[in-house]
């Protein structure tokens, strides 16, 4: 993705990608924060991020890789989490940040 300077992306013609951009980073705000209260407190804690790519693919962030294992079994219940939240998802891929 090429890399957009800030005037550029505050110019009145480009005004909705910014809004574009804000929309999704609170989406996805909503969607993790949706997730977690749906998860024991100690997985929760693990989830770091999640998003809906590709219209039907939850994706969640975790910290490592046993939180992965742990989180794959909860995949019923984040669906449900998500749908409970206005979010549209039919499967989930669980993926494991690089650093």
């Amino acid at each position: 993705m090429p890399t957009k300077k800030l005037k550029s992306l505050l110019n009145s013609g480009a005004s909705g990608n910014l809004e574009q951009l804000i929309q999704t980073a609170q989406d996805m705000d909503s969607l993790t924060s949706a997730l977690r209260a749906a998860m024991s407190p100690g997985m929760s804690e693990n989830l770091l991020a999640a998003n809906i790519r590709e219209k039907d693919v939850l994706v969640v962030i975790c910290s490592s890789s046993a939180w992965a294992s742990r989180i794959r079994f909860e995949s019923d219940a984040l669906l449900a989490a998500a749908g409970s939240a206005g979010f549209d998802a039919k499967s989930v891929r669980v993926m494991v940040t690089q650093g």
